[in-house]
């Protein structure tokens, strides 16, 4: 610590909330979409101008994350945007780096700067009056270069991963929605003058050969539960990841907030899913994953079992097309929802056997590189986040 100065973020860095400028819905709607526009969390919409272009740091000034912090409070964002009046925005005076101070504030404590129980809010003086020890400015320069090493690495990882997750879909999408599936003359087969067959169930066409059934005649799924809370040999010195209905939005899923353990599966209508299973969240919004991990899950997610023919490449973007459906026909005012029934009954084509391995000999690869990728993003966030806070307080210095 001898090494750091400790100062208040006022005498550290400009603050230019005046400057913002706040748009309403209405407004925005009437404008080309070409600058991000920034909130409390991060960006909410794109708008036709912008108010700043450079380097700055977006602190949220109000909401629920204040005192969560169940995500960062603080976005570093470059480039041209604009800003309206739920973040604060600030830029290292001379002598510091704005990067190494982002890095810094993610590391604060800020529900002892924040004010109101109904309505968080982190006022511009409450912000100004937090304390940092900061190191001098060219080691801030080689910290920030570390550590923005590896985000840009898990940066890449997750665009990669994006990219590679719409190019399965699309696959799947000409292969078994559009049944433009290479044919034995590596034609498309539908296009080309492919066979099709009316099918009753369906009621619609299908390739000849195919199979209509549903999801619950030909893979086994498994609805989640929870082991009880007052119970603590369930959820002490556990290490089963146990997972939510929210975290159904990661894709694909390698960590979870909470676990459980095996005395807590024991006794719960949980169930150990393994590595593979596609899983879907059933109360509010219809979201598909596949699991990177063993896991268990609670009563508002549904697991899909691979099986001898389909394979969670398949199962999956299945599901991710169903989305639509299955949102229509949710139930319940306060809390929107559809049942294991619903899944199960789902109706399915499945491919003939030749086609059904071609399509996996395509298919498999691209999921495995989204696993290994996301499994990587995972080792380096890790390594990021044990590495940081040892750097900040002087721990560890780099040559």
């Amino acid at each position: 610590m001898s090494n750091l100065v400790s100062a208040k973020l006022k005498d550290l860095v400009d603050n230019f909330d005046n400057q913002r400028v706040p748009l309403s819905v209405k407004q925005r709607s009437t404008l080309e979409k070409k600058f991000r526009y920034y909130g409390a969390q991060g960006v909410i919409d794109y708008v036709d101008d912008y108010i700043f272009d450079g380097e700055y740091i977006l602190v949220a000034e109000d909401g629920e994350n204040l005192k969560s912090q169940r995500n960062n409070i603080c976005n570093y964002v470059t480039g041209k945007f604009w800003v309206n009046n739920h973040a604060h925005i600030i830029r290292a005076k001379e002598n510091n780096n704005t990067k190494y101070l982002y890095y810094a504030l993610n590391l604060v404590n800020f529900r002892n700067y924040v004010t109101g129980s109904a309505q968080p809010k982190l006022t511009k003086d409450n912000l100004g009056e937090i304390v940092l020890h900061v190191h001098r400015c060219d080691e801030q320069q080689k910290i920030a270069r570390v550590i923005s090493t590896l985000d840009a690495k898990i940066e890449l990882n997750n665009r990669i991963n994006a990219e590679l997750e719409a190019m399965a879909k699309t696959l799947y999408d000409y292969w078994f929605v559009q049944f433009d599936f290479p044919d034995a003359n590596g034609k498309p087969y539908k296009t080309s003058g492919g066979k099709m067959v009316y099918n009753p169930t369906l009621k619609r066409e299908i390739p000849e050969g195919w199979e209509a059934t549903t999801v619950g005649k030909i893979s086994k799924t498994e609805l989640g539960g929870t082991p009880s809370t007052a119970v603590d040999e369930y959820w002490q010195n556990a290490d089963i990841p146990w997972l939510s209905s929210a975290e159904t939005a990661s894709f694909p899923i390698i960590t979870s907030e909470q676990k459980i353990t095996p005395a807590g599966i024991d006794n719960s209508a949980a169930t150990l899913l393994p590595k593979g299973t596609v899983v879907i969240s059933i109360v509010r919004y219809i979201r598909p994953s596949i699991l990177g991990i063993d896991a268990a899950t609670n009563q508002s997610v549904v697991g899909i079992r691979e099986c001898k023919r389909l394979k969670s490449s398949f199962i999956y973007p299945y599901f991710c097309s169903e989305v639509p459906r299955l949102m229509g026909l949710r139930t319940g005012a306060q809390q929107p929802h559809i049942n294991k029934g619903v899944i199960e009954d789902s109706p399915i084509v499945i491919p003939c056997e030749k086609v059904l391995t071609a399509y996996y000999k395509a298919a498999d690869p691209i999921f495995e590189k989204i696993m290994n990728l996301a499994l990587q993003s995972h080792e380096l966030m890790q390594l990021r986040d044990w590495l940081l806070p040892m750097l900040m307080n002087g721990q560890v210095t780099v040559r």
